[in-house]
């Protein structure tokens, strides 16, 4: 769960009539020095080339056949009845099968365990360590190897991929430098002044075009971006993440108390797996962040469980279904704070999952993300 917001908070929600989702309100000035990122692509002139022949996105566009899952659990009844409880001072630790769920003062969080989303793909897996850092390393049958470092309390550090030539690529650094922030990782930021339209901010996946959707995947932010920014702020920033275009996966949602991915729906995110590895060929360091969320009915921390699950089970789609590299996907659930539809009641269009690119994000850069070489 995301920390209450100092003054920013998610754009309303009003519904009007023949209007789906949210209406974006008349957009905030902005202060005359302040440059402003501006999508540089429309998206009728966004024409994406295949991957390049020979490239790490071309080797891996194919489709996968999943392995026996890690967990077996597939809805919340198998796992409610078994969480261990730890205190731990003013925390409690929730355990679960891939996560760690911490409760401090009235806001439940969860500590991720991304290794399932990794294991499947390598041939060998091994977990070392430095100092008080753990360093897992996932070693694929090209010979590459993807190192991910955590700290003692298991908190992302980095990630990185090693080529077979010996050359590293960073995907993910998640260690703070700047000054420090009272508020933790929350970042207290107004809300993004949004001035594209907005089908082209929220793209709805069951009626946008291809082409939408990948430009929605290679935008630039909508507002400017100060600063580099750690992976924890982006998670739990909402005004942060809200600089960056999304696509919600409408055509996927999900049976109440249940994360698993109806069969006929995985065809339905091929087009998102396409703008992905594309956008993965033109600069192997691009991660997107998949999102999950609850419909309000329920406790915050089975909504957390439920809609980090989500978010999972859509990553695992995309990389074992259609060969999105893992790595370059991350996680976050939501729970019911985010409702699409507001109402109290269970609602299936509030069961989603919804996609971004955050690499903008994470490294401070105000451009769309350049066209692959062909």
């Amino acid at each position: 769960m995301e920390p209450p917001s100092q003054g920013a908070q998610p754009l309303p929600v009003p519904q009007q009539q023949g209007q789906r989702g949210p209406a974006i309100q008349p957009p905030r000035p902005i202060a005359p020095q302040q440059p402003v990122g501006q999508p540089a692509i429309a998206p009728s002139a966004v024409q994406l080339p295949p991957p390049p022949p020979g490239s790490q996105a071309a080797q891996l566009q194919r489709a996968f056949v999943p392995p026996p899952a890690q967990d077996n659990a597939r809805r919340l009844d198998d796992v409610r009845g078994a969480r261990p409880e730890v205190r731990e001072g003013d925390r409690l630790l929730i355990e679960e099968p891939g996560r760690v769920i911490i409760q401090q003062g009235g806001q439940p969080i969860r500590r991720p365990n991304e290794a399932d989303r990794f294991r499947w793909q390598a041939q060998d897996v091994r977990i070392e360590r430095r100092g008080v850092d753990t360093v897992t390393v996932f070693e694929r049958p090209d010979g590459s190897r993807i190192y991910t470092v955590s700290d003692e309390s298991g908190r992302l550090l980095r990630r990185y991929r090693r080529l077979p030539d010996g050359r590293e690529i960073i995907i993910i650094d998640n260690r703070y430098s700047g000054p420090p922030n009272p508020f933790g990782y929350f970042v207290d930021l107004p809300p993004p002044v949004i001035r594209i339209p907005r089908e082209r901010y929220i793209v709805e996946d069951e009626y946008a075009l291809p082409n939408d959707i990948y430009y929605a995947l290679w935008a630039a932010p909508v507002d400017y971006i100060d600063r580099p920014y750690t992976l924890d702020e982006v998670r739990y920033s909402v005004s942060l993440r809200e600089r960056m275009p999304r696509v919600d996966l409408d055509t996927v949602t999900f049976d109440t108390g249940s994360w698993e991915v109806a069969p006929g729906q995985v065809d339905r995110l091929a087009v998102i797996a396409d703008g992905i590895n594309r956008a993965i060929a033109a600069n192997p360091s691009e991660v997107f962040l998949i999102e999950g969320h609850t419909d309000a009915v329920g406790s915050d921390i089975d909504n957390l469980s439920l809609s980090d699950r989500r978010a999972e089970s859509v990553a695992l789609v995309l990389s074992q279904q259609f060969g999105v590299p893992p790595e370059n996907l991350t996680t976050q659930g939501y729970g019911a704070h985010y409702l699409k539809i507001p109402t109290p009641g269970a609602e299936r269009a509030n069961r989603r999952v919804t996609v971004r690119r955050i690499t903008p994000l994470l490294t401070g850069q105000n451009q769309p993300l350049p066209l692959a070489p062909q």
